[in-house]
């Protein structure tokens, strides 16, 4: 039977239902594990859907489960076989764990192993308490300029990099993000650092997109005001963006997404629709537009800490609200009224 402990942790027990209690976690540590004392975790859209819908698609809570992973903390105890981690390391932590000799990861495309262990998806607990146990291979060192909070947003913004790589961005692209949510705006920092001159953020919602729109190189384009059409047009003397990143999950978008597009262009659909999505591939066709998805990301922690540790990318204004620990059940009904002026909301675990 594997080692447990039992620990204070924010437990969703089924739909709608939170509380913060003790509970049994798993605590054996191997020689090529650490065990890290959590610092910060953000408030992902995927938590939030777990507690007010109780599944997302195939995965279903029947049971109790830890909720968080994005997350950040300090190393406490390093395995036998640990070498480039050590205790009192601070440390952010990839939270798919793939079978290390699948195919997938043989191939390099370790995120789309078919048993991957994820923090936070049913069945497998995630890290809202306050120690974890974690390989040393999916753990990476924060720089000291870094704190817990930024170190706890390289998960999201490690989806951004990997729909930035996916889009092979050449120097001067214009790009479009589709969804001023945390991911949209991520997505549209990391296609700047990739090379893009230009990203449009459309949507709805006022509030987001000012805050979008404090970075240099975003243009905030207010749904509600103005159309797409007209504001890629403008920018783009009629030809269309080089590449448009779907970060809204809207199944309304892809109703003529190509006019948006130059020939030759390449979508990125980043969100995931709850209905299925009619995609005219005639229209597409006669563009040559090239479609892409993206399921959270490999290879990219490494590269979201070097941009954020270089100051070229800065996730601070992207923090909407701390909450401490003892709080985290309000901090869930909060990100669960989606306000408009939120983005990410944060809880910070106690004695740290």
């Amino acid at each position: 039977m594997q080692e447990q402990s039992s620990q204070n942790a924010l437990v969703l027990e089924k739909k709608g239902e939170l509380s913060i209690r003790e509970i049994d976690v798993a605590s054996h540590m191997g020689p090529d594990d650490v065990r890290i004392k959590i610092a910060t975790v953000g408030v992902c859209g995927s938590d939030v859907h777990y507690y007010t819908h109780g599944r997302i698609g195939p995965f279903e809570v029947k049971e109790p489960m830890i909720l968080g992973h994005e997350a950040s903390g300090i190393i406490v105890a390093v395995g036998a076989n640990v070498r480039d981690l050590s205790v009192g390391d601070r440390v952010c932590m990839e939270p798919g764990v793939p079978q290390p000799l699948s195919r997938a990861s043989r191939l390099g495309i370790y995120n789309l192993d078919p048993d991957v262990r994820f923090w936070a998806t049913p069945p497998i607990h995630g890290v809202l308490t306050p120690r974890v146990v974690h390989p040393a291979s999916l753990t990476f060192r924060l720089p000291d300029n870094v704190s817990f909070a930024e170190g706890a947003m390289v998960e999201p913004f490690a989806v951004g990099m990997q729909a930035a790589s996916k889009a092979e961005i050449q120097p001067g692209d214009v790009g479009l993000v589709l969804g001023a949510g945390p991911i949209g705006i991520m997505v549209a920092i990391a296609a700047l650092a990739g090379g893009c001159s230009t990203v449009i953020v459309a949507d709805f919602a006022k509030p987001k997109l000012e805050i979008a729109g404090q970075y240099p190189g975003v243009i905030p384009c207010d749904l509600s005001e103005t159309t797409l059409q007209e504001v890629v047009a403008g920018l783009t003397g009629d030809w269309g963006v080089d590449v448009l990143f779907e970060c809204s999950g809207a199944k309304s978008v892809w109703s003529g997404i190509q006019t948006l597009l130059k020939p030759n262009g390449t979508i990125i659909a980043v969100g995931l629709p709850v209905e299925a999505v009619p995609i005219d591939i005639s229209s597409l066709s006669t563009k040559e537009i090239v479609v892409k998805t993206v399921f959270r990301y490999a290879h990219q922690y490494e590269r979201a800490i070097a941009l954020i540790s270089s100051g070229k990318v800065d996730l601070k204004p992207l923090i909407s609200a701390t909450y401490d620990f003892n709080d985290a059940i309000a901090a869930f009904e909060r990100a669960a009224e989606g306000r408009a002026s939120d983005v990410k909301i944060q809880i910070e675990m106690p004695d740290l």
